[in-house]
């Protein structure tokens, strides 16, 4: 069931992403609300409409580096592509797309020095014949965008996009990177064993007491709370806290943007302009490049009107490129971070196992072009199609 929100509703939930979900006295401190009001509102929330609480993790601070992969795909091979993305077991998200073109889009957060093994994990998707072709972007953080409440009219509760305001609005903005997007320049291991489980059991419930994760790690409470305050919050290992909900309502989509640009202030003045708009989920630096990603979220009506704005940007030469992919919400899955492949302080990527997988399909590919259907191996890691909103639904393999 969903219900329309309220300015009260959005405004909550912007203080969540801001200050977490898992302190809540400061969320009721800065809203002005009392405590037990706001339970009884998220409480209300939570039963009314869909809503999840999750952490973006900093991938950099545990020596890894974010790899965005649009993998364009054989037609009637789709099924075998996502397949294949799985082999590897660094994959975050996954999700079949459309739009631009029809295949997969894959995000890994793959070892700093295992780079050039993953590239060559990808371009071997083509070789086999499981795709025709494939783009990787890297990026070193994503940073969740927490306004709700922009072009929001409490009077009439409803959402007015301003894309033209918007477009003037850019030309105003800092020609400087905003700081959240700010490449680092080195990719320290800060993590340890019970950091790394602690990690990804908060990818799943951002919510998950210090209690539970101890009986779980078969450590006291105590070794918890030093772990999240010592080594997740002062040693920068939690990228940001994540709200998920559907605030345009059900007849919205999902979508996987990069934007390029020939000179970085514009792509900063771009970028700076996105920091409030409640269309935008996340955003990320391509690493060495100037360019955006961006996955959006938008209510269907206004999505060409988006196109027709980028369009008119490209005309006017501050925008110099821009692709996308439309979020096939029904064959969407995460994952978190691969803590079973971090021993010792070291990530293992086993590139040979991955390479010997990947090649038992090459068998299959000819069956793709006759629109048959590829059955995996056993070796292939299964996944959960389900929404990537909704961690319910969406399994995540890696748990204790």
């Amino acid at each position: 069931m969903h219900r329309p929100f309220d300015i009260v509703d959005l405004k909550i939930l912007e203080a969540l992403v801001i200050y977490g979900p898992r302190n809540l006295s400061e969320v009721s401190r800065k809203l002005h609300m009392p405590a037990e009001t706001l339970r009884k509102k998220l409480k209300r929330l939570n039963s009314q409409t869909f809503l999840r609480f999750n952490v973006n993790v900093y991938h950099a601070n545990l020596g890894l580096r974010k790899a965005i992969v649009f993998a364009e795909a054989i037609p009637g091979y789709e099924n075998a592509l996502l397949d294949a993305f799985k082999i590897n077991d660094f994959w975050t998200f996954l999700s079949k797309c459309y739009g631009m073109f029809e295949g997969c889009v894959g995000i890994f957060a793959v070892p700093e020095e295992s780079r050039s093994e993953f590239k060559h994990f990808i371009s071997e998707l083509e070789r086999i014949g499981l795709s025709r072709k494939s783009q990787i972007f890297w990026s070193t953080r994503f940073y969740s965008v927490p306004s709700k409440c922009e072009w929001f009219s409490p009077e009439t509760k409803t959402w007015n996009f301003d894309l033209d305001g918007w477009v003037q609005e850019i030309e105003t903005e800092d020609p400087n990177l905003p700081h959240s997007l700010v490449e680092p320049e080195v990719f320290p291991v800060k993590a340890d064993e019970i950091d790394v489980f602690i990690l990804k059991e908060l990818e799943k419930d951002a919510t998950i007491s210090f209690k539970r994760l101890a009986e779980k790690l078969g450590i006291s409470p105590q070794l918890v709370r030093y772990h999240y305050y010592n080594h997740l919050i002062n040693g920068d290992l939690l990228e940001s806290y994540e709200v998920t909900t559907f605030h345009f309502g059900k007849d919205s989509e999902s979508s996987f943007f990069t934007f390029s640009f020939d000179e970085e202030r514009n792509l900063a003045r771009f970028a700076s302009s996105l920091l409030d708009k409640p269309f935008v989920i996340t955003l990320g630096k391509i690493s060495g490049e100037n360019q955006l990603y961006g996955y959006l979220y938008f209510p269907r009506s206004e999505f060409r009107g988006f196109l027709g704005i980028l369009s008119k940007l490209v005309r006017s030469g501050f925008l110099k490129d821009y692709q996308y992919a439309i979020q096939d919400l029904s064959s969407s899955i995460r994952e978190t971070i691969p803590y079973q492949c971090f021993k010792k302080g070291k990530w293992i990527y086993d590139h040979d196992r991955f390479i010997n997988v990947l090649n038992k399909l090459s068998g299959y590919a000819p069956l793709a072009r006759n629109n048959a259907t590829l059955e995996p191996t056993s070796e292939l890691r299964e996944g959960t199609s389900g929404n990537p909103h909704d961690n319910s639904n969406a399994i995540f393999n890696r748990t204790s």
